[in-house]
């Protein structure tokens, strides 16, 4: 009788395994996984629904997929350094945070509050962590876990507050430079008048969406270099806002300048979504810059 290699049976059963090895690292319990998998898309199915329909589908609130798909991609990327790990598991605090994390998804439902709604998620990824693999695990995820944290929408009150004098600042020092370079523009406000045009500088151009969109940048951006230096890193954490300041005022300059010179349909059409790309690019290229001063600076610093 000739023996059968194992996993070659009918219907091509070896390539399952070949296939789960690809996504999941080697050694993970599929089982557990795949129920952990389900539990969270059983609570948090509908809250990201909820998300597309109403706060990702604004102007103001469009980075959320994108700051998803990344944290979601560096839990990925993690996958095989947290099998590796050895369990240490902290059952009293992981058990309590899940406790916290659900009873505020609760409450987050029940009363239609979705800061409470989505902020659970993070309560519950932790405690799983913590039920499971311990401290170690945080340490090692302590990045996407923190992304998520930009997941959370604001009160209202808080991006009026915080909103309302950025835009001031912002279309003020761009009516300054402009003014400076020779330019017939005034500024009512958050009302520019350049010409013949008005243009109103918007949440999405100087808000606080921007600044939370490149503090995310920052943070993957700092996760992928891998510095050391505790200190360079809140140096460079903290300096991401007046960076985010600066690549404000330069995309509203860019959008004046686009109006001025070819009229309120051009600057309110593909080139105000270009602007965007435009602060972005801004944004990193500075960050660069001030990353490789830091390190000029900070040679000696140590972990």
């Amino acid at each position: 009788m000739s023996s059968v290699p194992e996993g070659s049976g009918i219907g091509g059963a070896g390539r399952a395994p070949t296939l789960v090895a690809r996504w999941i690292a080697p050694g993970a319990d599929v089982g557990a996984l795949l129920l952990l998998a389900l539990g969270f898309l059983a609570l948090y199915a509908g809250t990201y629904a909820e998300l597309a329909r109403t706060n990702w589908a604004s102007e103001e609130l469009n980075y959320g997929p994108l700051i998803l798909a990344v944290s979601l991609w560096l839990f990925y990327r993690e996958r095989e350094a947290l099998s590796q790990l050895a369990p240490r598991p902290s059952l009293r605090t992981g058990y309590g945070l899940l406790a916290f994390g659900l009873l505020l998804y609760a409450v987050g439902v029940t009363q239609s509050i979705m800061l409470f709604e989505v902020g659970s998620q993070i309560a519950v990824i932790a405690a799983v962590l913590l039920i499971h693999k311990g401290w170690p695990a945080i340490r090692l995820l302590w990045v996407p876990l923190l992304l998520m944290v930009f997941l959370v929408p604001l009160p209202d009150l808080v991006v009026a507050l915080v909103t309302g004098p950025l835009k001031i600042g912002v279309s003020a020092v761009a009516t300054h430079l402009l003014h400076v370079a020779g330019y017939p523009v005034a500024r009512s406000g958050v009302v520019m008048t350049v010409g013949q045009y008005q243009l109103l500088v918007a949440d999405a151009c100087a808000g606080l969406s921007s600044i939370l969109t490149l503090e995310a940048v920052g943070i993957v951006y700092m996760k992928l270099v891998g510095h050391v230096s505790v200190l360079r890193n809140t140096i460079l954490a903290l300096l991401l806002v007046p960076v985010a300041f600066v690549a404000n005022v330069v995309r509203v300059i860019i959008l004046v300048l686009v109006t001025y010179y070819l009229g309120d349909a051009a600057g309110q059409g593909f080139v105000h979504s270009l602007a965007g790309l435009v602060l972005i690019g801004v944004a990193t290229v500075l960050m660069i810059a001030i990353d490789s001063l830091l390190g000029l600076c900070l040679r000696g610093t140590r972990r």
